[in-house]
């Protein structure tokens, strides 16, 4: 496989990093509808959405900047995490949340898993075709080439 200079990674596909974008952003807004029915609730599960949507921005931002395999990872494993949690809290639930078990058609929760896994697939197959930085060449690729430039010269 191919690698990328730095320049090139932060110019590279822009289109599928828009979606992933877009797909992290959803994340977000989806568990801060949700956070304001669980903050009285269930704190836990509200101090996790917080935990999660401060992630996905975090997430969002990196792959704002570049297009590399570590970016990417790091969608999938947000995206996956979250679905893990989504599925575990309709099946066994969660301590101490038990609520939803069986609540598979709740809209929210649909759009959820929908965003969520389309995140994953688009994240593993990123992850599968997106060619490697050169050595030393993320930090560049995430700050910009001329500043990283710049800090060396």
């Amino acid at each position: 496989m191919n690698t990328l200079r730095a320049a090139e990674a932060s110019e590279r596909d822009q289109v599928g990093r828009g979606v992933g974008v877009v797909l992290l952003l959803g994340i977000a807004l989806i568990h801060l509808l949700d956070a304001v029915n669980q903050v009285h609730e269930h704190v836990y599960v509200f101090v996790l959405y917080i935990v999660l949507m401060a992630v996905s921005l975090f997430v969002a931002a990196f792959l704002l900047r570049t297009d590399s395999r570590s970016a990417w990872s790091f969608v999938t494993l947000a995206a996956g995490v979250t679905l893990l949690g989504f599925i575990l809290s309709r099946s066994t639930g969660l301590p101490s949340f038990r609520d939803d078990i069986g609540n598979w058609t709740e809209p929210l929760g649909l759009a959820s898993m929908f965003t969520e896994g389309v995140a994953v697939s688009l994240g593993i197959y990123k992850v599968a075709t997106t060619p490697r930085i050169e050595r030393g060449g993320l930090t560049a690729a995430v700050i910009g080439a001329d500043q990283a430039i710049r800090r060396i010269g």
